[in-house]
């Protein structure tokens, strides 16, 4: 009987310690084992809490654990990252970001986070192009004869923006820069009373995200002119874009999943390898496209070279808006 009872023992023994390396949180093994937290900077209903909303809902579903969307709104953006960054590093709390957080925020106000040193980039759901709207009783047709127009007015049409230091703002800062344009910039409190107004025709351009525009370029209340990608975006094939004119402009957002530097490897991996999958599938495509947005799911090495990549880009942007960073 002794040595069964040593087998049963020793079998315990390392069915224990199997058990304790599948749940050890300094590894990440075995994760997720209860439910995670995902961080969004903006409120219920926006572009990046619905892109969360539908890839959390597709871990919850595929991991067996809870992926809870938390929205945590103000100081745009950068209480939700302040509060991620100063998480445990334990895979439970994770930031759904967009580019303004990472790449822009830290670059106009003081923030209380290291864009670079506090976060692991993880992978970025997806992305899209800001698209240049011009109020329609404009005498123009197109992006050529837009920038003509300007040049015969300049200084005496208003450009509108969700805020100053805004993504829009500095899209449509670095826009007029390079084509040699002066153009009055008015700040909104928000994209919505931008579009309203440039629909109103108290102002005469605006960047914004295409979900924003497209329902009021339909209705002939406004004319899509360019969009601010490399290319062409896939939901508006005769728009150009601003590169075909002015090569080398690019400004887009993203949005994507990070971590608190230190959170263990195997959880970054699963978390990119799951969204990579999840944002092939032909029905989130389709969820997504309907908002604008172009699928990604890139690595975890690729989301941070992309973020070196567009660094200068923002850096440019603050310069050409005139934005002066808080002290």
């Amino acid at each position: 009987m002794r040595p069964i009872t040593y087998v049963v023992l020793a079998t315990a023994l390392v069915l224990s310690a199997s058990a304790a390396t599948a749940q050890d949180p300094s590894t990440g093994s075995g994760w997720p084992q209860h439910p995670v937290k995902v961080i969004v900077p903006f409120a219920a209903g926006g572009n990046t809490d619905v892109q969360a909303r539908i890839v959390c809902g597709r871990l919850s579903n595929d991991l067996g654990q809870q992926f809870v969307v938390e929205n945590r709104v103000g100081a745009a953006g950068a209480i939700a990252a302040e509060y991620v960054a100063h998480s445990p590093a334990d895979g439970y709390t994770l930031f759904f970001s967009s580019s303004p957080q990472i790449s822009v925020v830290p670059l106009v106000q003081k923030v209380n986070y290291d864009p670079v040193k506090d976060f692991m980039p993880i992978t970025i759901v997806g992305t899209n192009p800001f698209v240049l709207g011009v109020q329609a009783s404009l005498p123009v047709n197109d992006f050529p004869g837009f920038v003509k127009y300007v040049k015969e007015h300049q200084g005496l049409l208003n450009y509108a923006s969700g805020g100053a230091g805004s993504i829009g703002h500095l899209s449509a800062a670095l826009f007029l820069a390079r084509a040699g344009l002066v153009m009055t910039h008015i700040p909104y409190k928000g994209g919505a009373p931008a579009v309203q107004d440039l629909v109103a025709g108290q102002v005469q351009m605006y960047f914004g995200n295409a979900s924003e525009l497209l329902q009021h370029a339909k209705s002939g209340k406004i004319k899509l002119l360019a969009v601010s990608s490399e290319k062409r975006a896939r939901q508006l094939p005769d728009v150009p874009a601003v590169a075909e004119y002015y090569k080398g402009f690019r400004t887009i957002t993203w949005n994507g999943f990070l971590a608190p530097t230190g959170t263990p490897q195997p959880v970054i991996d699963t978390v990119a390898r799951e969204v990579a999958r999840i944002v092939r599938e032909p029905e989130i495509v389709a969820n997504l496209e309907k908002i604008g947005v172009d699928p990604l799911g890139n690595t975890p090495a690729q989301f941070a070279a992309f973020l070196r990549a567009e660094a200068p880009v923002w850096r440019d942007a603050v310069k050409a808006a005139g934005v002066r960073p808080e002290q």
